[in-house]
């Protein structure tokens, strides 16, 4: 199983992969045919509020990382986005993540590569030990 994260605007590198969007808001100029996507995990993107705070400020990201931890082990629908993330995953050999920001550094989606790979305890599905 591999799990990667890429730019949405980036051209697919793979063909037998499944693809998987992130982010809570559609990205801009992105029409549906083009983002080729198997799913759009919506609820699983920080919260309007935390993401508008965060602006993608590397100096705030190690803030932000614990506060978007904090809110997939307490908000229902983002806890049950990730346990239907950890499923997908379970059940694919290679998923990508997309994402939009510009930052490919200081961003969720690899917030979401590590905790899919080596998940925090609050965040382990019922099948993981």
């Amino acid at each position: 199983m591999t799990v990667k994260i890429e730019r949405i605007y980036a051209k697919a590198q793979e063909n037998n992969v499944v693809r998987v969007l992130v982010d809570r808001v559609w990205p801009r100029g992105i029409s549906k045919a083009e983002a080729n996507l198997d799913y759009w995990l919506k609820e699983i993107g920080p919260t309007s509020q935390l993401r508008k705070w965060f602006h993608h400020d590397p100096e705030r990201f190690a803030a932000f990382k614990n506060q978007y931890l904090k809110e997939l082990q307490t908000l229902d629908e983002q806890r049950a986005a990730f346990a239907e993330l950890q499923e997908i995953v379970g059940q694919n050999e290679h998923v990508v993540l997309l994402y939009a920001a510009k930052d490919t550094e200081h961003n969720h989606a690899i917030l979401l590569q590590n905790w899919i790979n080596h998940p925090p305890q609050t965040l382990k599905n019922k099948n993981q030990s």
